[in-house]
């Protein structure tokens, strides 16, 4: 008998924050369950969907067995609710007495009365009914109770507290429970606007949990850029009990995919062969390498969703890829994942948080524009020039340049986007009022984003305008080798690039030892390798690094940092032209390699 009410229980309690039913297991209600036929053909009308006619045959038991009277009648309203008719379960739950339920019953009344009042209008009641039990119950209705309660602040006016108990409830759900529930608590903490929101989050202490959720809808306000945490120790640095390097876990089978074909088929090479000659460097570690397998996914999102789909059906239990944008958006549209992932790329609506499994990285210009914002401002300027060229990486990096600059409270004092087709920019630069700087004037600098090519154009006319503030640059103004003659036109501009490029970053393969060898680690095929490298070295460290803030990887192509939602940040170094080579910027970040051992533990993904 005990064994019927704990299957009915599971049923109901597993309803789901969507009001779908699942089987599932619950606490035990104490005293003795009721059984027999009729209770029998109740739960299987229940379990089949048929809820109208189980809440009838529910209280038709009521009526039977005044002893389980009330617990029937409890029946009867939650079945109501599954068929949507929460208004009809009103009067049934206004004839139960409370004091006469078992165990978690007492809460699933509470709850259910909590639903309606708040479909009622009436917040307050819902609070009264949904606080925090004082003892432990099962997930689900701590689930349930908890996503009420949430509900309930929203509606009485208190949408902090209300991100705060969902913030809570985050780390109990999964599945499509969890998805849903974060897309709550943006949506909650974006309502507030910025200025409120910012006001709010800078009462947090640092460890908070809500600092990150306060972090990313600031982001999608506009009000903040995805800087990474600050960087705290790198990761294989602290050694675990047993004297194992703490975070290093492999999969027993790693999927990479990339476009081997087409017009991407280069990019792709490159990538590979970072990705394998930091794997291959790897195995002086000792440390367990997984198999890795390559999969070509094509240009399209077709062929990336079908790569994956092969890869997972072969045995991959972790993948590496997609490269292009649509076939991550298209994978992540599949919903659950069935094999966790690095993406290499950003879907097209980055807005939204990666689903349960996925983590992002890539090579966003939306990156190193912040970065540039932000080192000039550290330097003390505080009003810039954006010169930019047409190419999209231009415009994506000069937009997250300007709204990073005046996060920071930076003055922009003029903006220009160059001919493409020109190559006398005088007139541009005048008409935005780039000229001489006034004497004394000390705090300006220029922001540009663009080929050397077209910065070697630049430089010069730039000059000619008597303009002698500081100019900063993103990577794109490096073409990735020394040549001095050529580069002699851009001395004394400053720019941020990967710390591989130049050797800079101890503990990975040398670049100079690999370049007779392999075509990709010359010129700007060398930025995708260096990539290549950092998708092998994140595989062993991703969730380690995703559940401790501030931990970073010595990467190729920065100091790599993930946050708490999976995306990987990038932390660049800085160089600058000198006599037209470019070298690091001494003390621009401090570099440390990973410390290896010659033991690790390995794990299963």
């Amino acid at each position: 008998m005990r064994a019927m009410r704990a299957t009915t229980l599971g049923l109901l309690l597993s309803a789901g924050l969507a009001g779908c039913v699942t089987p599932g297991g619950t606490t035990q209600p104490h005293g003795t369950a009721p059984s027999g036929e009729a209770t029998q053909a109740a739960q299987a009308l229940y379990t089949k969907g048929q809820f109208d006619q189980a809440a009838q045959a529910y209280l038709a038991l009521a009526d039977q067995d005044a002893t389980h009277r009330d617990y029937f009648r409890l029946l009867a309203a939650e079945s109501y609710r599954q068929e949507g008719a929460l208004e009809r379960a009103a009067p049934v739950l206004g004839d139960i007495r409370r004091s006469r339920l078992e165990g978690e019953d007492a809460l699933r009344f509470d709850a259910i009365r909590a639903e309606l009042a708040l479909k009622k209008g009436d917040p307050a009641t819902a609070l009264s009914l949904t606080g925090k039990p004082s003892s432990r119950v099962s997930p689900q209705i701590e689930q349930r109770l908890a996503e009420l309660r949430a509900r309930a602040q929203v509606a009485s006016g208190d949408p902090w507290s209300a991100a705060q108990t969902r913030v809570d409830l985050d780390g109990q759900l999964r599945g499509i429970d969890r998805e849903q529930n974060r897309k709550e608590i943006l949506a909650i903490l974006t309502s507030l606007g910025a200025q409120p929101l910012a006001t709010r989050g800078a009462t947090l202490p640092a460890n908070d949990p809500l600092r990150p959720w306060v972090m990313e809808a600031q982001t999608q306000l506009g009000s903040a850029t995805r800087s990474p945490a600050v960087l705290d120790q790198a990761v294989g640095t602290v050694t675990g009990d047993k004297g194992v390097r703490e975070g290093y876990k492999v999969p027993t089978k790693v999927a990479l995919l990339l476009p081997l074909t087409g017009p991407l088929a280069g990019a792709g090479a490159a990538i590979r062969d970072g990705f394998f000659a930091n794997y291959i460097d790897a195995a002086h570690t000792n440390a367990p390498r997984p198999e890795v397998v390559v999969y070509d996914s094509g240009n399209d999102a077709t062929h990336a969703v079908a790569a994956y789909d092969k890869a997972v059906s072969e045995g991959a239990r972790f993948v590496v890829g997609p490269l292009n944008r649509d076939g991550v958006s298209a994978i992540f549209a599949k919903g659950a994942l069935p094999a966790p992932m690095l993406t290499l790329n950003y879907p097209n609506d980055n807005k939204n948080l990666p689903p349960s499994g996925a983590n992002e990285f890539g090579l966003l210009p939306e990156t190193e524009g912040a970065q540039v914002a932000d080192h000039m401002a550290d330097r003390g300027l505080h009003s810039a020039v954006v010169i930019v060229s047409t190419d999209d990486f231009a415009r994506r990096a000069g937009n997250a340049f300007k709204a990073e600059w005046q996060a920071r409270g930076g003055k922009l004092a003029g903006q220009v986007t160059l001919d493409a087709n020109s190559i006398d920019f005088a007139s541009q630069l005048s008409g935005a009022g780039i000229g001489a700087t006034p004497e004394g004037d000390t705090d300006g600098g220029v922001f540009i984003s663009m080929k050397p090519q077209q910065a070697r154009l630049l430089m010069p006319q730039l000059r000619l305008t008597r303009n002698t503030e500081p100019v900063f640059a993103t990577s794109h103004v490096y073409a990735g080798s020394d040549d001095p003659t050529t580069d002699r036109d851009l001395e004394g501009v400053e720019f941020c690039d990967a710390p591989w490029l130049f050797d800079a970053q101890p503990g990975l393969p040398h670049r100079a030892d690999l370049a007779s060898a392999i075509p990709a680690t010359r010129g700007v095929a060398a930025r995708l390798f260096a990539f290549g490298m950092d998708a092998w070295g994140l595989v062993p460290y991703i969730d380690w690094m995703r559940g401790h803030p501030g931990s970073y990887l010595p990467g190729a192509t920065g100091q790599l940092v993930a946050d708490e939602f999976g995306r990987v940040r990038r932390v660049l170094i800085w160089a600058r032209f000198t006599d037209g080579v470019a070298r690091p910027v001494a003390g621009s970040l401090e570099l440390e390699a990973p410390a290896t051992a010659p033991t690790v533990e390995s794990g299963g993904g």
